[in-house]
C-alpha cells in the first residue's frame, strides 16, 4: 500500500502530506534484499542450524471466501482451487490495474492476508512464495537480522560472537517477543502519523477535497482523503433522511426507500449530499 510522506517546515509544522514515490531503483533494491534473505536462510538449513524465519502463513478460507464475495460486487470474478496460492492475488491485482477501485481491492486483498511473524518453525512465506525466509538484510537493522547473522557466525565458524546456547534455547521465545514488538512499533507508527495529518488538516476545517469511500457500518462510512490520506467516519445522519442497511459482505449501504448504495471506490467529495460511484 501507498506510503505517507510527511513534509515538516523549519519549525517542524507540517506543510504537506504527500505519497511517498516508489522508483523501479527501489524495487531493484528489493529484489536483491530478498535474494539474500533466502541464502541466509538456506546457508543456515545446509548446516543444520537453527535459524529465525520470517514466516507467513496463508489466509485462511473464511477470510478468502469473503474477499470472493466483495469481488464479485464490484464485477470482479473470483474462482478458487483447492490450493490457495499466491498467484491468486497476484491475478486480481493484475486484472484490476488501472480501475477506479484498484486502492480499495488492494487494500481488501491486505486484510484478507495473515500478519507475517517471526519463529522457529518454518512453514514459509506465502506472499513471497519461497519455501525459506529469514531477515538477513533490513533498511531499518531489525533485531532478527542481527540474530541471523550470529547464527551465521557460530554455524559457518566465523568468529567469536555467534550465538551462544543460552540464546539458542531461548529462540523461540526471542522470536515472540520480537513480533511483539514489531507490532508494537508498526502500531506507534501509524499514530504518529494520523497525528501529524491531524495537524496538517486541522487548518483546513471547511474545504472541500475529494476522498473515496472504504468501508460502510450500521453507525457511517469511513471515507479516505485522495491528496493526505487522512481518513475519518462520515455519520449516517449526516447522509439525508434515507435509511439505510449495512452490507457486510459487500462494504456497502443499500437505501431502503431509494434505488441507491455506498460502497467502496465511491468517490466522495466533502459537501455533496451523496457520493457518486
Amino acid at each position: 500500500m501507498p506510503e505517507k510522506r510527511i513534509e515538516l517546515d523549519a519549525d517542524g509544522r507540517v506543510v504537506g502530506v504527500r505519497r511517498r514515490e516508489r522508483l523501479d531503483a527501489h524495487r531493484v533494491v528489493e529484489d536483491f534484499m530478498i535474494a539474500a534473505n533466502v541464502s541466509a536462510a538456506k546457508a543456515l538449513e545446509q548446516a543444520a542450524f537453527p535459524c529465525v524465519y520470517r514466516i507467513h502463513e496463508a489466509p485462511p478460507r473464511e477470510k478468502v471466501m469473503a474477499l470472493k464475495t466483495y469481488l464479485e460486487s464490484l464485477g470482479v470474478p473470483l474462482a478458487l482451487g483447492q490450493v490457495l496460492r499466491p498467484a491468486l492475488f497476484n491475478d486480481i491485482l493484475r486484472r484490476t490495474a488501472g480501475s477506479q477501485s484498484v486502492e480499495e481491492i488492494s487494500e481488501q486483498i491486505l486484510r484478507t492476508q495473515t500478519q507475517a511473524v517471526y519463529s522457529v518453525d518454518n512453514v514459509g512465506h506465502f506472499g513471497l512464495a519461497l519455501a525459506s525466509y529469514a531477515h538477513f538484510t533490513s533498511p531499518i537493522r531489525r533485531y532478527a537480522d542481527l540474530l541471523v547473522h550470529r547464527a551465521l557466525v557460530r554455524a559457518l565458524d566465523l568468529g567469536e560472537d555467534g550465538l551462544g546456547d543460552q540464546d539458542l534455547r531461548s529462540l523461540g521465545a526471542t522470536a515472540d517477543h520480537i513480533s511483539m514488538t514489531e507490532r508494537r512499533a508498526m502500531m506507534a507508527e501509524r499514530d504518529t502519523i494520523d497525528r501529524y495529518v491531524a495537524q496538517y488538516l486541522s487548518g483546513r476545517i471547511g474545504a472541500v477535497m475529494p476522498g473515496r469511500v472504504t468501508g460502510a457500518t450500521r453507525f457511517g462510512l469511513f471515507v479516505a482523503l485522495v491528496e493526505s490520506g487522512g481518513d475519518g467516519l462520515v455519520p449516517i445522519s449526516t447522509l439525508g433522511d434515507e435509511r439505510f442497511h449495512v452490507d457486510d459482505a459487500t462494504q456497502s449501504l443499500e437505501g431502503a426507500r431509494r434505488a441507491c448504495a455506498i460502497r467502496s471506490a465511491c468517490v466522495w467529495t466533502c459537501g455533496w449530499s451523496m457520493p457518486t460511484c
